[in-house]
């Protein structure tokens, strides 16, 4: 298998890809440390800002990570036929507190669509949930034409 062709996604094509997706990996890290969890999104094309319900424990690592306010990649990809695409958004996570929603982000978090099924080992209540948005300082696309041929 070859590389047949790479080419980087313009920003339509970022925005189409991502409306169209709602999972990806969410990565974070704190000083030599990785932490990367499956996660749905909301995508405001607009404002190209991501927004996700991130549930943990309060002792759990990803609460660790998650207050320490670490630097975020997150990672969508897919793969259709010979094309690969990805894309990746760098920045901070920012916490946003409830009261401070306004009516368009509510719309994005309900975009964020989670598991059809759920299985905690804690009971509901003992349960974080929390509302992000990552703001990328970056965003790139790419798309890749594979040759399986060769």
């Amino acid at each position: 298998m070859a590389i047949d062709q790479e080419t980087e996604m313009t920003d339509a094509e970022i925005d189409d890809f991502l409306s169209r997706h709602e999972t990806g990996v969410l990565s974070l890290a704190r000083d030599n440390e990785p932490y990367s969890i499956p996660i749905s999104y909301g995508y405001d094309e607009e404002n190209q800002d991501f927004y996700m319900r991130l549930v943990s424990t309060p002792d759990s690592e990803k609460r660790e990570f998650l207050d320490s306010t670490p630097e975020s990649r997150l990672v969508i990809y897919d793969e259709s036929g010979s094309t690969y695409r990805s894309v990746i958004g760098k920045g901070t996570l920012e916490n946003i507190a409830p009261g401070e929603l306004t009516p368009d982000q509510i719309a994005q978090y309900g975009d964020a669509r989670r598991p059809l099924f759920e299985i905690w080992a804690q009971g509901k209540d003992e349960l974080d949930i929390e509302l992000y948005r990552l703001s990328p300082e970056t965003l790139e696309g790419r798309r890749t034409v594979v040759d399986r041929e060769k």
